[in-house]
């Protein structure tokens, strides 16, 4: 009777223990797996604030750059993105009348300039900002711009010698358009060491 109380007992306890096992090895398994995805998060996310700044690489895919960083640009209909080109219609206040006037915008990365039109052929060019001399990109949330139709919708190009103030024609296009002009925003460069 005693060599029976003391199996049973002995197996209570190897149940017990084995219990206990499979709970920790449970309990590692999901630190495991939860440390896992945080270690897939920050690669996909590694170095994000680097987003933000000008990209020279010849191999860089615009619109895959700002798809990446959560654009549609497919559902975004006031502009077009290819994988070097982004054109749209942009409202920009003149320089000496600050008139605001429509103008039809191309962000070329081949030829490294921003130009603007008077309409969507692209025959009669307006102006030409150089990626050189772009050294910001920024909404305008001090209202600067003087007399914004949309001031939610104003952003900002600094170059050397002016500010650039813009009007995009929906807050995801002012979104995108941000994102493009950065990628081209090699001025900031030259005060570099």
């Amino acid at each position: 009777m005693e060599s029976r109380k003391q199996a049973l007992e002995e197996e209570r306890r190897r149940e017990h223990l084995e219990k206990r096992l499979q709970e920790e090895t449970n309990r590692r398994q999901k630190l495991v797996d939860r440390e896992v995805k945080l270690r897939e998060k920050q690669r996909a996310q590694s170095r994000p604030l680097t987003r933000y700044l000008p990209v020279r690489k010849d191999d860089f895919d615009l619109r895959a750059h700002i798809e990446s960083a959560g654009h549609s640009a497919d559902t975004c209909f006031h502009l077009s993105l290819t994988e070097k080109i982004c054109r749209g219609f942009l409202v920009k206040m003149g320089r000496k009348i600050k008139t605001w006037k429509k103008h039809w915008f191309v962000f070329d990365r081949n030829r490294r300039t921003l130009s603007y039109f008077s309409d969507k052929h692209e025959a009669k060019l307006k102006g030409v900002i150089y990626f050189q001399a772009i050294e910001e990109v920024y909404y305008d949330h001090l209202k600067k711009a003087h007399k914004s139709p949309n001031p939610c919708l104003t952003f900002s190009v600094k170059t050397h010698d002016r500010i650039y103030y813009m009007l995009a024609p929906s807050p995801e296009a002012m979104r995108i358009w941000i994102d493009v002009i950065v990628t081209g925003a090699e001025g900031y460069t030259q005060f570099m060491v």
